[in-house]
């Protein structure tokens, strides 16, 4: 777990300071403690099934997508408090997806994580140490870790 941590700091930092890479296709990924940020479009509601997308989520997707791409958020089972979120760039839209866009930039969320998600908000932290995608305001967490990339659900 801290190794493949390590390579998502690592790859992010590098996308920070140089031109999107192509080949590198993970995303940093964290549930950050900026809960409060403005999302770009109303106060998700925990029931409504959507993903909401900040300003600077649709900012920034639209400055490394090109063409078909699109950020996935995917639901994981792992670290510390339980579940993970994992970001990454695809092309394929599978027939169990749901696909929210905003001013151009598409989040996708397959079934079975969007369970996890709906009613959050996706945002994009830049940082000194750390730029990433990041899970806001998830109405379906009920705790999280210190570090932030991880949580609980409520039961």
């Amino acid at each position: 777990m801290a190794a493949a941590r390590g390579l998502t700091l690592t790859a992010s930092a590098l996308r920070s300071v140089t031109p999107w890479r192509r080949s590198s296709r993970l995303l940093a990924a964290s549930a950050g403690p900026q809960a409060h940020r403005e999302a770009s479009s109303s106060s998700p509601e925990a029931g409504d099934g959507q993903v909401h997308l900040t300003d600077s989520c649709v900012q920034r997707l639209l400055e490394i997508t090109q063409g078909s791409e699109f950020l996935r958020l995917e639901v994981e089972g792992g670290g510390c408090s339980g579940f993970q979120y994992r970001f990454s760039l695809d092309t394929v839209i599978n027939p169990d997806d749901r696909v929210f866009e905003q001013g151009g930039a598409r989040v996708v969320v397959d079934s079975d994580s969007l369970a996890f998600v709906k009613g959050s908000q996706v945002d994009f932290s830049q940082e000194l140490i750390r730029s990433s995608f990041q899970v806001l305001n998830n109405p379906q967490a009920q705790t999280g870790c210190s570090c932030g990339s991880s949580f609980s659900v409520k039961l």
